[in-house]
């Protein structure tokens, strides 16, 4: 089995006013005579250290269990950095998602042999992770088509952003939550229940008419569950 590369670069956001770090797995059948999908990752490290999302990408690439595609990780600069730019009340929220659209999609466009089209991108992520995939896809449901929700961090911030939304058509959505996630230990050492609102979540999908694969597993709030999902997740979204 070939092995994909791993490319390292420091890309300046006008957005964020900052350095961002990107990790970017380029398989190894990249050639720019073919054309590629596009999944970008907000914990990127994670998932490529935690999840081994690059290995998992080789192996089904290698299988003809995926399309062609291109990953790029985005990792956080801290728990704090983490925390502003994810979720909905962050300081550098909106900036983050501006970055994601407007600057590192136009970015990826031009260095890569990608189809250019919303329908061939994804967004991922885990807990806050997840939280940034979504309200993405949301807001720039033309640019993002496909969000990949490992437990997702939901307050009501969230819930009023899917109430009010109207992208059904355009987002298909992928979403697992733990049945052990009831009790989460979050960064900010606080206790809590992360699965009734990921229900709640899912209700509000089914009933705003998006497409939505669903699951509640057996475990808890972290990668001992959220690394084994990544083989149906890239699979469901692009096979």
């Amino acid at each position: 089995m070939d092995h994909g590369t791993i490319r390292e670069v420091s890309f300046f956001s006008a957005s964020l006013n900052e350095e961002q770090e990107l990790l970017i797995y380029i398989p190894a059948n990249y050639t720019p005579l073919n054309k590629y999908n596009i999944l970008i990752a907000s914990d990127g490290k994670d998932y490529f250290q935690l999840g081994g999302i690059s290995r998992l990408a080789d192996e089904l690439l290698d299988d003809y269990e995926i399309e062609n595609i291109i990953i790029v990780g985005i990792p956080y600069k801290s728990i704090g950095d983490r925390r502003r730019k994810y979720i909905p009340t962050g300081e550098f929220h909106e900036a983050y998602l501006r970055f994601l659209a407007h600057e590192l999609v136009p970015y990826l466009d031009e260095e890569f042999s990608t189809y250019q089209l919303g329908s061939t991108r994804g967004v991922i992520g885990d807990s806050m992770a997840a939280t940034a995939s979504l309200m993405a896809a949301l807001k720039y449901p033309s640019i993002f088509s496909k969000a990949i929700l490992q437990s997702p961090y939901v307050d009501e911030h969230v819930l009023k952003t899917v109430e009010n939304s109207n992208n059904m058509n355009a987002v298909s959505i992928y979403h697992i939550i733990g049945k052990g996630e009831d009790k989460v230990l979050t960064t900010d050492k606080q206790i809590k229940d992360f699965l009734t609102p990921n229900r709640q979540l899912h209700e509000l999908f089914l009933a705003k008419g998006y497409k939505t694969f669903y699951e509640e597993f057996d475990g808890n709030h972290t990668w001992k569950y959220w690394k084994p999902d990544l083989r149906r997740a890239l699979i469901e979204n692009f096979s």
